[in-house]
């Protein structure tokens, strides 16, 4: 409950600073590729269910949705700022919607893809799946795309052993600290 509180009242102050930058990320999506600027990505939630999460568009249009590190040429998929957006992570930005909404929460392990079924299935050994997804995570902040499923859920698993309001903040701000040094993001 008080978790819910605090992403509510942090996602209204972020939201007054995001206005500009969103609204600027929102013009060069739609004037450099054609298509609609929010990309739609059905995600696994907590206790597995499914809910769509909203990211700027940094694919074209009819790329498979299937995590990045999967397609042959990912960088061929990618529209002309869809690079940038990606390391800068400013294609997260509308997932703000998703906290408000109570689908996300500011921190928590990265909602998976619906047909990435191995991370699910190793999530839900492990319990991980009743947690609220979040923006980011513990396994985000020790090696975010680099890690191998099995690697991931530990840390997953360990964030859900630990959690607190302290931890949440060291994971946000090894989060603000990887964003700025645009580390372990896959292009």
């Amino acid at each position: 409950m008080m978790k819910r509180l605090l992403d509510l009242f942090l996602a209204a102050i972020v939201a007054v600073f995001l206005v500009v930058p969103c609204t600027v990320v929102a013009l060069l999506v739609k004037i450099t590729s054609p298509g609609p600027v929010l990309y739609w990505s059905d995600r696994v939630g907590r206790n597995n269910h499914i809910f769509q999460m909203p990211k700027f568009r940094s694919m074209r249009v009819g790329t498979p949705a299937v995590a990045t590190h999967l397609l042959t040429r990912p960088e061929d998929h990618l529209t002309p700022i869809g690079g940038f957006l990606r390391k800068s992570s400013l294609d997260e930005l509308p997932q703000l919607w998703s906290i408000i909404r109570g689908n996300m929460s500011f921190v928590g392990p990265r909602p998976a893809l619906f047909n990435q079924y191995d991370l699910i299935a190793q999530r839900t050994h492990c319990g991980v799946h009743a947690l609220v997804p979040g923006l980011t995570g513990w396994a985000q902040v020790n090696g975010r795309d680099e890690l191998p499923i099995l690697q991931k859920v530990a840390l997953d698993k360990e964030y859900a052993q630990q959690q607190s309001i302290g931890f949440d903040i060291k994971i946000l701000f090894l989060t603000a600290l990887k964003v700025i040094m645009r580390s372990n993001v896959s292009h």
